[in-house]
């Protein structure tokens, strides 16, 4: 078997495709030095504005930046943003022709307003969502899985990302089981809570409220957890097997085997934000199983990645050398 660091000089050999919801992360930053005399709230004097990548963009990023050759499947608007979110993601790696314009919808923003109060981090004062979750065209639907088909065969796994704004059609879900039963790909999944439509899939993850959300029960501990993680590995038919991410807790794992496990998290004193989070997570898990890793392996470097991803402002993406530091 191999090491774990062994497993991270794999990574760069692999091609991952990520289908999903893609969605452009602004952060609008600023000094509150007063309050309003129209409202009791705080006057932000924008100091900073950036765009990061979101969404199924953010696993598709951390992968490049772990060393896959990696794609980023969705549909998009015909706008302003979009073109933004092109230029973000092929700045860091990323392959964006597989993206769909359409013209009938607007890409998702997600804008964040930060405060500079004192010597202080920022602190998020709002956040305003520009989102469309009405169905696809169509004509947009296929072009996605005409697409989908193309790529599928030259990737050694599909990563799903559903944010659940629409891109994830049924028929394209069903276009993911077809393409990967052909070339072997390995068939991933962040579900956001949507577990029943990732049925038969390789790997799934999510964390501990979806995984109590779903199953109907609290889940507390790590047998309770083991218990949850056999129970969902068997429900959804999955292949490979199931992880639940639990945040300072560590993950735990099943196979489709019975066996279960946990992983702990590495100590880390200076958490910041924990969003991408559990992008960074499943990016590491498909490319730790695709390199030959097992499930506890995967969480354990998951767990390693994630830890470094929550230092940071916003979506972080830890490259190898990060990586292996930590190891």
């Amino acid at each position: 078997m191999p090491s774990l660091p062994d497993l991270l000089d794999r990574f760069p050999r692999l091609t991952v495709l990520v289908i999903g919801d893609a969605i452009l992360d602004e952060y609008i930053t600023g000094r509150a030095d007063r309050l309003s005399r129209e409202a009791p709230v705080p006057v932000i004097e924008a100091q900073s504005q950036r765009a990061i990548p979101g969404g199924a963009a953010n696993p598709a990023v951390n992968l490049a930046a772990l060393g896959a050759k990696t794609a980023l499947l969705s549909v998009v608007g015909a706008d302003a943003p979009a073109a933004r979110l092109r230029e973000a993601l092929q700045q860091r790696g990323v392959e964006v022709g597989a993206l769909v314009a359409d013209p009938e919808r607007q890409t998702t923003v997600k804008t964040r307003i930060l405060a500079q109060i004192g010597t202080s981090y920022p602190q998020h004062i709002a956040r305003i969502d520009a989102v469309q979750r009405g169905a696809l065209s169509a004509g947009s639907t296929n072009r996605l899985i005409d697409s989908l088909a193309r790529r599928a065969r030259y990737a050694d796994a599909l990563l799903v990302s559903d944010y659940r704004t629409g891109a994830l059609t049924p028929d394209l879900i069903d276009g993911l089981r077809a393409c990967a039963s052909s070339p072997g790909a390995l068939l991933a999944a962040d579900a956001q809570g949507d577990f029943d439509n990732y049925m038969g899939f390789d790997l799934m993850k999510c964390n501990a409220d979806e995984a109590a959300a779903y199953l109907g029960r609290p889940l507390r501990g790590h047998q309770s957890f083991a218990e949850a993680a056999r129970a969902l590995c068997q429900r959804l038919g999955l292949r490979r097997g199931m992880i639940i991410t639990r945040g300072a807790d560590g993950a735990t794992w099943a196979d489709a085997l019975g066996n279960a496990g946990h992983a702990p998290a590495p100590r880390v004193a200076d958490v910041f934000d924990t969003v991408g989070a559990g992008d960074t997570a499943i990016a590491v898990m498909t490319l730790a199983l695709c390199a030959g890793g097992t499930l506890s392996e995967a969480a354990q470097l998951a767990n390693l990645a994630s830890g470094i991803a929550v230092r940071h402002l916003g979506n972080y993406a830890p490259t190898r050398d990060e990586l292996r530091a930590a190891l």
